[in-house]
């Protein structure tokens, strides 16, 4: 019997297609090839990161007690991308009234997304390669097969980002802001590391006026975080979310924002993106169920934050100034570990988010007709080709 090096597939063996090379593929594709997996990721675009432009995103800590660069180490994936941890930010309340929130560990990682050196998407790619998976670009998969998992990014925009990157002489930090004038049902941030910078409205809703509500965000945290922007690049990226029942298609797991695992409150989808990678390899190496995988690991967090969202849209600027209050008293990893948790009350809750929940957060104030919001510009071209 040969026995392969770690690493080191069989090239006799039937290879398992892995369709988009986003972090849920390529982080299955190195577990897969790390057991000894002949592996095949299919990309239809030329790099990776192509919906990205080098902005800053936050890989949040708060959603486990384990920290989840430590969570990437145990499935074998190295920190190896550019990152820092924060432990403190500022959280503006509707008064423009500045509460200081801070963790005793971090709250997330500050990383860089797009196609550059350092990002976390060229990181994953080189470990993939690395590991012994080939990854093809330019490869468009117009029918699923057996042996496949999908993980081709969101299928529709419930929620959209619009901004900048820009150089910058400001300090670091990490600023937030809410208001129905900066991002309807969603929240603005600004993030500096470094002397580079990145600032957006993430909007849930009013996709059609995203130029209007970014605007306003600009206006917004140069007024009261002293935002200076250099050499701006405008940038516009897109998510999906809702509570998918088995994340199977056609037999073949489906991972990722393809299967809408993303959080229904704010959009921190990184996290379950790579660990249910993780869970669609360990299932196909091991025998197990994936779904029961997936549904023990992802599904109360993913449940909980869909009552977190069912809140935030009920609750007005007076309720949100509460909360934010309330981040600002305690440590906020705990507090915001705390409002995924699935407590009573928010199970009695749940079938009620879950019913305003079931029609997906479609944007209505777009019709898709001359319009050049950040999903029809790239969010349906994409769909169309896939």
């Amino acid at each position: 019997m040969m026995v392969l090096a770690p690493g080191s597939a069989d090239s006799k063996e039937k290879a398992i297609e892995i369709v988009g090379a986003g972090p849920a593929g390529l982080v299955c594709a190195i577990v897969l090839a790390k057991a000894n997996r002949r592996v095949v990721v299919r990309e239809w675009h030329q790099d990776v990161g192509h919906r990205f432009h080098d902005d800053f995103q936050g890989l949040e800590n708060w959603s486990a007690t384990q920290n989840v660069l430590d969570e990437l180490a145990d499935a074998g994936v190295a920190a190896d991308f550019d990152h820092r941890s924060v432990t403190e930010g500022i959280v503006f309340d509707s008064h423009a009234k500045a509460h200081r929130v801070h963790g005793s560990k971090p709250l997330f990682y500050l990383l860089r997304r797009g196609t550059a050196p350092g990002t976390l998407d060229r990181a994953l790619l080189d470990q993939a390669r690395t590991a012994g998976a080939e990854v093809r670009f330019n490869d468009r998969v117009k029918r699923t097969t057996s042996s496949m998992i999908l993980a081709g990014g969101p299928r529709r925009a419930d929620i959209i980002a619009v901004g900048y990157v820009f150089e910058t002489s400001m300090a670091d930090g990490a600023w937030l802001a809410f208001g129905t004038e900066l991002a309807p049902k969603g929240y603005a941030y600004l993030l500096v590391h470094r002397g580079r910078g990145t600032v957006a409205s993430c909007m849930f809703s009013g996709f059609r006026d995203q130029a209007k509500y970014l605007g306003a965000t600009v206006e917004y945290f140069k007024r009261h975080a002293g935002l200076e922007m250099n050499t701006p690049r405008g940038f516009g990226g897109f998510g999906n979310v809702r509570l998918p029942r088995t994340a199977m298609q056609a037999g073949n797991p489906v991972i990722g924002e393809h299967a809408g695992f993303q959080d229904a409150l704010a959009g921190f989808g990184l996290r379950y993106a790579m660990r249910s990678g993780r869970l669609a390899a360990q299932s196909l190496i091991s025998g197990a169920d994936y779904t029961k995988a997936w549904r023990e690991a992802l599904q109360p967090d993913l449940r909980g934050g869909v009552v977190n969202r069912y809140l935030f849209n009920q609750t007005g600027p007076r309720g949100i100034d509460y909360l934010i209050g309330k981040l600002g008293s305690t440590d906020t990893g705990d507090a915001l570990g705390q409002a995924y948790r699935l407590s009573f009350p928010k199970r009695l809750l749940l079938p009620l988010a879950r019913f305003h929940y079931r029609n997906p957060l479609r944007d209505r104030s777009c019709s898709h007709n001359n319009c050049d919001c950040v999903w029809c510009q790239h969010g349906t071209h994409e769909i169309a080709n896939t």
